[in-house]
């Protein structure tokens, strides 16, 4: 599945739109990566407990819009974009949308 930020593909055409296609997930904090994270405030830095959540949330949410795309016959997403929400306390939404189409 091929993937691209802006709305075209260099070297392909897009011969079908199919549709827009998305993936989220809702993540929560948890406590221990908190208390590692408030450590880390206290002496600067990065706080990599959350880089790491924030990264795996970002690729779930890609692999469930790639999953989707797939489902429609796409071959390819284009327009690729990211989406961040606090939904409550302690827990964001990631979400990752583009349009799938199939391309050549």
């Amino acid at each position: 599945m091929l993937l691209s930020t802006t709305d075209t593909i260099p070297g392909k055409t897009i011969v079908k739109h199919v549709g827009l296609v998305r993936g989220n997930t809702i993540r929560a904090r948890h406590i221990g990566r908190d208390i590692l994270a408030g450590l880390r405030n206290l002496v600067g830095g990065e706080v990599s407990e959350y880089t790491k959540l924030l990264g795996e949330s970002r690729e779930q949410a890609l692999d469930r819009m790639v999953e989707e795309a797939q489902k429609l016959g796409a071959n390819a997403i284009v327009g690729v974009r990211f989406s961040t929400s606090e939904v409550m306390t302690h827990a964001a939404e990631i979400l990752a949308y583009g349009t799938a189409v199939v391309v050549e």
